[in-house]
């Protein structure tokens, strides 16, 4: 969440969370909008192949399937 819309209870709580990690408010803020980036990029780059895996496969695929199957 941005650091400008918290609330005072969330920017408490997050002052909490920093004060027991070590680090400045800003800081920690700066450090969970970084690590919710790659988490939102990640998560991106692994939707990509699972929509292409629900894909019906195509004329010549399904033929070829058959032709290797056994008899």
């Amino acid at each position: 969440m941005d650091h400008r819309k918290m609330s005072e209870g969330q920017r408490a709580y997050e002052a909490k969370r920093a004060a027991r990690a070590g680090m400045s408010l800003e800081r920690w803020l700066d450090q969970k909008a970084k690590e919710a980036e790659a988490e939102r990029t990640a998560a991106a780059k692994t939707a990509v192949p699972a929509k292409e895996a629900g894909k019906k496969p195509g004329f010549f695929s399904r033929l070829l399937e058959k032709a290797q199957k056994p008899i």
